[in-house]
């Protein structure tokens, strides 16, 4: 049976996939957990659960806020906030022993999902998961009378006590800089621009009018189109785009031209190394990032460190060895310093610092970081667990790789859902990734059919 929790929580369609008997029924795992395992007694332990704008929202988090505080956990539902704010309260609020963030991210609005996290702000370990898994549908015995939870409502202090903490952060006045910020229409839709404006910056937003349906509807860090027009019309520094939850930030520089993670990251990376505040002089990347970053990064002086695809393998990373940067092409940018998950206002601040300090735009802050040509094929029907296996697929790979030299990468990447191989190439040309990946993809199809 396929696991439960997925790279960020639990996902899929809303009232089909995510329930609310589900959200009741991990809600009573997650809390029967979480008080088993708990090193001290004494005060009464708290829950907390923020959600993004969705609708389905709603429903979901009184189900969860049920099943939490059935379990015995007292519940706070602290309203519409970004997952990163979740996770700050987490690490700030001592009586909090779980904190639960409703959500699908950058997914469409029919969808939604739920991920939890411990005490100190970062998201559970797969085998904490596995074991909140584990306990569905297992006979316990119930806290009756007062040992069970109270439910409170209050947002007074959320998003007010982060807000502060990200202008603390940037540290730097951003006076004289117009920045566009689309919203997504999600969670971050007040805290994005309210974070940008405490910190000094004139700024323009657009898609901040959440209705519970039009959460990444056409906007957004999916659909950048609508802000890199705005950011040419208003004549902005640049722009920064939001997904639903506000942990990932894609940007847009002064002439339009889209930014993403990999720009972002390098130039970040550049920046905290002349601050001193790179550890080890390293940027953790996923695998997925582009080998252009990869020969810049070299170019700067500055290692970088792979891990598989998924923002919470990146923080393993950091974490292990005390990394201070690090992230995804899809906008998800940790700083470790500050927030312990990918946050997209930080990262839109941490920008804005870098451009007010230095004077020089976004576009010129990362026109070193020349981004490869790419192609990604995916090949379905096909038994994705021999594909490390199979000795001709191998030597095809192999063959590819030595003609495309050192300016160009070949990666193989089994779907971890479906019976699907991902099949990316970089090259020199356009023409030669097309040409590198189409190839293999036919011998992935002939060597791995089912």
């Amino acid at each position: 049976m396929a696991r439960l929790f997925g790279t960020d929580g639990v996902r899929g369609l809303a009232n089909r996939d995510i329930t609310p008997r589900l959200a009741l029924e991990l809600g009573e795992a997650a809390g029967r957990y979480i008080l088993s395992h708990r090193d001290t007694v004494g005060s009464q332990p708290r829950a907390i659960i923020g959600r993004d704008t969705r609708m389905s929202g709603e429903f979901l988090e009184h189900a969860l806020a049920a099943g939490l505080a059935a379990a015995g956990l007292d519940v706070t539902r602290v309203g519409i906030v970004t997952t990163p704010t979740v996770a700050h309260l987490m690490a700030t609020e001592d009586d909090v022993v779980l904190g639960a963030m409703i959500s699908a991210s950058h997914n469409p609005m029919p969808d939604n999902g739920i991920k939890f996290f411990a005490h100190g702000g970062f998201k559970l370990e797969d085998g904490v998961e596995d074991a909140i898994e584990n306990l569905l549908d297992r006979p316990w015995e119930r806290p009756v009378g007062d040992s069970v939870g109270e439910i409170e409502f209050n947002d007074s202090f959320a998003s007010a006590s982060y807000i502060d903490h990200l202008v603390e952060a940037c540290g730097q006045p951003l006076d004289g800089l117009r920045i566009a910020v689309d919203c997504a229409n999600g969670a971050a839709s007040q805290l994005g621009p309210e974070a940008l404006r405490e910190a000094g910056a004139d700024v323009i937003v657009i898609n901040a009018s959440p209705d519970g349906r039009n959460i990444n509807d056409a906007c957004g860090s999916t659909h950048p189109e609508q802000l890199q027009a705005v950011v040419r019309a208003s004549l902005a520094d640049f722009g920064v785009a939001y997904d639903g939850d506000a942990d990932r930030c894609l940007a847009v520089d002064h002439e339009g031209n889209l930014i993403d993670g990999d720009k972002i990251m390098g130039a970040l990376a550049v920046d905290f190394q002349q601050r001193g505040r790179l550890a080890d002089d390293t940027l953790v990347v996923t695998v997925m990032s582009n080998l252009g970053l990869l020969l810049a990064m070299e170019q700067a002086g500055i290692r970088t460190v792979q891990t598989a695809v998924g923002d919470r393998y990146v923080l393993e990373s950091m974490r292990a060895h005390g990394y201070s940067l690090g992230g995804e092409q899809s906008g998800h940018v940790i700083a470790s310093d500050f927030a312990t998950t990918g946050d997209g206002v930080l990262t839109s601040l941490l920008l804005a610092r870098m451009v007010k300090t230095t004077q020089r735009s976004l576009a010129d802050l990362t026109s070193f970081i020349e981004r490869l040509p790419q192609t990604l094929v995916n090949v379905s029907g096909v038994a994705k667990d021999r594909s490390s296996s199979d000795t001709v697929l191998q030597a095809a790979v192999s063959a590819a790789q030595e003609r495309l030299g050192s300016r160009g990468r070949v990666l193989l990447r089994p779907s971890g859902t479906e019976p699907l191989v991902r099949v990316m190439v970089e090259a020199g040309t356009q023409e030669q990734a097309d040409r590198e990946a189409a190839a293999l993809a036919d011998v992935v199809k002939d060597r791995l059919a089912l």
